[in-house]
């Protein structure tokens, strides 16, 4: 695993002590191995011929794969709340659904996690897939926002209620997506979601690449 800050190997996956900052995200974790097999899957279930039944199989790689790690139990500790990495509306409708809520719905009936779809993505990006960092991170920037039935965390009942000390300014967050890369998506989301009042935000992937 790597910090997703400085793009440096991380043993734990957290983010580098010297990285840390107010809206930077704290950590992430991923569940396999990006090749072969899952890689082939994964393409399946994003990509023509959108097999959305794919959902089912990887939920429980994804889960399997992720409760074996002792960094990711710690995590559950906190009782975090799920936030799958929204899609761009015109990409939404030609796909037919999001493949990160689908995902992250998965995940929710199996680890007991409530799901809130508190982002919206209000900026058409390209596909990063052979960008590089920084044109990842220029082509991401400001791409999210809060969506607009959420007010700001520190006025959601729907996270006051979610969060396991009751207030939702400590609100803790798991970003779902498939696939870790460099990350900059997550860092993206994270630092929308700590300038709303949230604690820490952690990243959750399927796959690493």
């Amino acid at each position: 695993m790597i910090c997703l800050v400085c793009n440096k190997g991380s043993i734990d996956g957290l983010t580098h002590p010297g990285c840390r900052g107010k809206y930077t995200i704290d950590g992430a974790f991923a569940g396999v191995s990006y090749k072969r097999t899952i890689k082939k899957l994964i393409y399946n279930f994003k990509y023509k011929p959108y097999l959305a039944d794919l959902r089912s199989v990887l939920t429980d790689l994804f889960c399997e794969s992720l409760i074996q790690q002792e960094l990711f139990q710690k995590a559950l500790g906190f009782s975090p709340i799920l936030v799958p990495i929204p899609l761009y509306s015109k990409r939404l409708r030609k796909r037919g659904y999001n493949h990160a809520k689908l995902l992250t719905e998965g995940l929710s009936k199996k680890l007991n996690l409530k799901m809130v779809e508190v982002l919206q993505r209000t900026k058409e990006t390209k596909s990063q897939f052979g960008l590089t960092l920084k044109e990842r991170k220029e082509n991401i920037k400001d791409a999210f926002t809060l969506a607009p039935n959420i007010p700001a965390f520190a006025k959601a009942s729907t996270f006051a209620n979610a969060s396991a000390d009751r207030s939702a300014g400590k609100a803790n967050i798991l970003l779902v997506d498939d696939i870790l890369t460099t990350g900059s998506t997550l860092l993206e989301a994270a630092k929308m979601l700590k300038k709303s009042g949230v604690k820490k935000v952690w990243g959750l992937t399927l796959a690493r690449d």
